[in-house]
């Protein structure tokens, strides 16, 4: 059963609050609501963030509504859930994030080609206040001058 891959769920506030240094693709594992869920584009990671537990990756916060159509089954929204990312790049990351002070952020959860949930997470470093003026002048920067160039168009 092959379906439009229309899933693309962001963590838009990420990108202004952290600076990204490593990108990873896990797997997540998920009860059969969730991913009912997720398929009707009810999810949000806008609050979520990831940790270690055990030596396993889980992604924290993330909110799944509950399935319309489930019966007293039904999974709980803001569990814990499962990465899944090979061992040794899990071993990289705990190594990171214990030395290195940075944490790991979910960037995007989609659908893919064969159907399957996956996220895409990245290891990042917070940004500084200057840090986040800076990229708030950088796009109004960049906004006038697609304004100034649609002029001339």
């Amino acid at each position: 059963m092959k379906q439009a891959n229309t899933i693309n769920i962001k963590n838009r506030k990420a990108k202004f609050q952290y600076e990204f240094l490593d990108k990873y693709v896990a797997g997540i594992k998920l009860a059969g609501t969730e991913i009912k869920a997720i398929r009707q584009g009810k999810a949000s990671i806008a609050e979520s963030f990831c940790e270690f537990q055990d030596g396993e990756l889980y992604v924290i916060n993330m909110h799944v509504e509950e399935y319309s159509h489930a019966t007293h089954f039904n999974h709980n929204p803001k569990s814990e859930r499962k990465l899944l990312l090979q061992k040794r790049e899990l071993r990289k990351l705990e190594k990171e994030v214990k030395n290195g002070g940075l944490t790991i952020i979910p960037l995007r959860l989609f659908i893919n080609d064969r159907g399957l949930a996956k996220m895409q997470i990245s290891l990042a470093k917070g940004k500084k206040l200057y840090d986040k003026r800076e990229t708030i002048k950088d796009r109004d920067n960049k906004r006038k001058l697609d304004r100034i160039k649609k002029e001339y168009n």
